[in-house]
């Protein structure tokens, strides 16, 4: 669902600033603080811990800014969130991407309740934590993209047109649809994710993760890209794309694995 402005539940909580815009972000002091349990600035831990979540907060906004830059969200639908620890950082929820600052971080622990910030956590949290409570997952990406989006609408899995579906652990599947923000979506989502690193949502979008924000966030592109080419191919009158057997998929991943770099 795309959470183009604040939830419905934050509207009243919605200010304006000193030049009469919509300031989108919470009154420490209001009642939104006290419903979330927020603390305001990092004031707790050693230096280098606060700089350790900075440069974090950092990269995680880098990375929702780019999920619009290149396409796979509109205005503030999709979330990106990174772990550190038992500490969750996210993106927050109805606040554009180029309006976050380094003030703005927004921290859960495990169970959802909020330790940093002031700003509310993206509705979509009980999706993150999922990922986070039940893998050795480090960074999640949760998009809108188009041709995923769409493809979840017309299959139960994405068909294996390209062996870089092996580096998603296998052909991805459709989690079926429930609404945003719920338990019973992030249940259907973990149950797609079974074996794999990514999966789509019943007209939804996808979820991918990754040991890092970078991989996370490549394996959703690479996940848009393969959807992409699989709606291309399949819309061509009286051919069928040609799909990969599990044996190819299985040898794809084993060079995958190689791939790269050896630092």
């Amino acid at each position: 669902m795309a959470e183009l402005r604040r939830n419905p539940a934050d509207a009243d909580d919605t200010r304006r600033d000193d030049a009469g815009r919509d300031d989108p972000r919470p009154d420490a002091t209001g009642p939104d603080a006290t419903r979330q349990g927020a603390t305001g600035p990092d004031t707790t831990g050693s230096d280098d811990t606060a700089r350790e979540r900075a440069r974090l907060w950092a990269d995680l906004v880098a990375t929702a800014r780019r999920t619009v830059a290149d396409g796979l969200v509109v205005g503030t639908s999709g979330n990106v969130s990174a772990r550190l620890g038992d500490l969750v950082l996210v993106t927050p929820t109805g606040v554009p991407y180029d309006r976050l600052a380094p003030g703005d971080l927004t921290g859960v622990d495990l169970t959802g309740r909020q330790v940093l910030g002031t700003l509310t956590p993206t509705s979509e949290l009980p999706m993150h934590l999922a990922v986070y409570r039940a893998t050795d997952a480090r960074a999640v990406v949760h998009t809108h993209a188009v041709h995923a989006t769409a493809v979840s609408t017309l299959v139960p899995a994405l068909p294996p047109v390209h062996y870089m579906t092996a580096a998603l652990g296998g052909p991805v599947r459709v989690a079926p649809y429930a609404p945003y923000g719920t338990d019973e979506l992030a249940a259907h989502m973990l149950r797609a994710l079974d074996g794999r690193s990514g999966c789509l949502l019943r007209n939804h979008g996808t979820v991918t993760h990754g040991a890092t924000l970078d991989q996370a966030y490549d394996r959703t592109a690479q996940l848009e890209w393969m959807c992409r080419l699989w709606l291309t191919a399949s819309s061509v009158p009286g051919l069928t794309p040609t799909l990969l057997s599990e044996a190819q998929l299985a040898e794809a991943g084993e060079r995958l694995k190689g791939y790269g770099q050896r630092r």
